[in-house]
């Protein structure tokens, strides 16, 4: 089944030549990440909420400890 997502936005870490990602939300709450440079035609990695929150808490862990 291929999910559709909605209201993706930017990282706000993009930087400005185009080398960033987007995130986007399923209806049945799966996150979808790609990349900007596919412009919508790349894969799309996805995330179920619970992934999505440890890959961030992990993210902003690494963060802290550099």
């Amino acid at each position: 089944m291929t999910r559709q997502y909605t209201h993706w936005r930017k990282s706000r870490h993009s930087e400005p030549n185009g080398h960033c990602v987007e995130v986007g939300r399923a209806d049945d709450g799966t996150i979808g990440i790609r990349d900007t440079k596919q412009h919508g035609t790349g894969p799309t990695l996805e995330f179920t909420p619970a992934e999505w929150a440890a890959f961030v808490r992990r993210i902003r862990q690494h963060e802290i400890d550099a």
